[in-house]
Parts: C-alpha cells; sequence; structure tokens
C-alpha cells in the first residue's frame, strides 16, 4: 500500500491546507457531509424513491456541485419517471455496481461524461456511504488526467479504464490505500469518520488548485478566490441554506 500512495506527498498537501483550516473546520466539513448523507438517505430510501417528486429530487440535485447549476436542464431532457426509475437500478439494482453506474450513465446519453459520473458517484456514496465511494471530476478526470487522487497517489497506480464502471472500481481501490496509509500515518482528518477521505480529498485539491492560480494568474483575481473552508464545502455540495435555495 505504501507505493501506492505517496504519503510525502500527502502530508505536504494537509500540511499547506492546514495553514488555511483549522481542524474544527475540517470536522464541520465532516458534520455536514454526514448532514447531506442523511438527507439522500431520507429522499433516495428505496421504499421512498417511487414516492420522489420533483422538488425533492431537484432538493438532491442542488447538493451536488457539478450538477446544480445544470439541473434544470437535466430535469427537462429527462422525465421524473425516468430519472426515478434510472436511480433505482443505480442504487438497487442486483448487478455490481461498476455495471450499475455504467448503465446508469449510458442511460442519460446526451449529457457529458463528467456529468454522468459526477451524479451517479454522488448518489451512490451519499446514500449508501459505508458502501460506495465519492467520485467527482475533481477527485478525477479521465478526460484531463487531473484530479485530487492522482496527486497522492503513485503513477503506478492506473486510475484510466475504457470502462467508466471499471474507473470507478480503481478510484475506490485508490482511496481505500489513501484511508488505510492516512490512517496508518496519522494524516489529519482521513480517519474521521465516514467523510473523512472526502473532506482529505477536497483539501489536496483546492490547494493544488490554489497553487496553479498563484503562478498563472494576477494577484487581484486570487484575492477573490473564496477560502480554503468555503472552496471544500462548495465541492462536496454543502452549500450555505440560502445558495442551495438559489441553484437554478
Amino acid at each position: 500500500m505504501p507505493e501506492v500512495v505517496d504519503l510525502k506527498t500527502a502530508q505536504e498537501f494537509m500540511k499547506e491546507a492546514l495553514t488555511k483550516v483549522s481542524p474544527a473546520q475540517l470536522e464541520a466539513l465532516c458534520l455536514a457531509l454526514e448532514e447531506k448523507s442523511r438527507l439522500f438517505q431520507h429522499h433516495l430510501a428505496e421504499d421512498r424513491l417511487a414516492k420522489l417528486d420533483q422538488e425533492s429530487l431537484q432538493t438532491i440535485l442542488s447538493r451536488i456541485f457539478s450538477v446544480r447549476r445544470r439541473s434544470r436542464k437535466l430535469l427537462e431532457r429527462f422525465s421524473l419517471e425516468a430519472l426515478k426509475a434510472h436511480i433505482h437500478q443505480l442504487l438497487y439494482g442486483s448487478e455490481p455496481v461498476n455495471q450499475r453506474l455504467e448503465a446508469f450513465c449510458a442511460a442519460l446519453e446526451g449529457l457529458e461524461d463528467s456529468l454522468r459520473f459526477d451524479l451517479a458517484g454522488e448518489l451512490l456514496h451519499f446514500t449508501a456511504p459505508q458502501e460506495y465511494w465519492l467520485w467527482t471530476r475533481w477527485i478525477w478526470d479521465p478526460r484531463s488526467r487531473t484530479g485530487a487522487l492522482p496527486l497522492v497517489v503513485s503513477e503506478a497506480y492506473s486510475l484510466e479504464d475504457p470502462s467508466l464502471g471499471n474507473m470507478y472500481l480503481k478510484v475506490g481501490q485508490a482511496q481505500s490505500f489513501v484511508r488505510h496509509v492516512g490512517e496508518a500515518a496519522e494524516l489529519a482528518i482521513v480517519g474521521q469518520g465516514t467523510f473523512g477521505v472526502d473532506a482529505f480529498l477536497a483539501c489536496v485539491y483546492v490547494v493544488y488548485v490554489y497553487t496553479v492560480l498563484r503562478m498563472r494568474m494576477t494577484q487581484e483575481f486570487t484575492k477573490v478566490m473564496p477560502d480554503l473552508p468555503e472552496f471544500t464545502h462548495r465541492l462536496l455540495g454543502v452549500f450555505k441554506k440560502e445558495e442551495s435555495a438559489n441553484a437554478s
């Protein structure tokens, strides 16, 4: 496992993150993710899913960073009943999860790949966080080959695969390595509950973005960027209530 995770780099990212966010703020982020998960579990429970209305689905979509601004387009392109059927198959189908994710993404033909796997990854993870892991483009974007995971996983471990479903499995295995190594090394936040790895990867990505922007943008531009606590909350879809209410 140590050869999969670049522990030194992971520690450097976390050290830099902790200059911009306090341990208490990281704990608050994890608590917000627990609340988000309870919301998903409430609305998407198998015995409730058939009765899910458009307003409740909109509430779910508003908690997904890449989807919330495009939720209206999604709901115009696909009927509520079709979306509920696709979500049910994704969450509760009998096939292995990689096949279910592949089928879900195929069913949403017409949307860009990253939007489809973002949606699938969020639905799986926050409805059943003990079983499934998070995959979004900021964790691993196969098109640009960027994201938080390749920053802390060694080049010897490939996240790529022709199949979106199999790629989801690789992302999950890599996150398992991150959790195991992070807990053993007492890496801040990684071992704190179900959503510690999510919080850690969000911190890694935001530190990376800040570094790139400092190199490429003017100082005036970088000053208007959200701070790390706000940025990580947005990435993970735990916005302020007024932001969620205004999502289109």
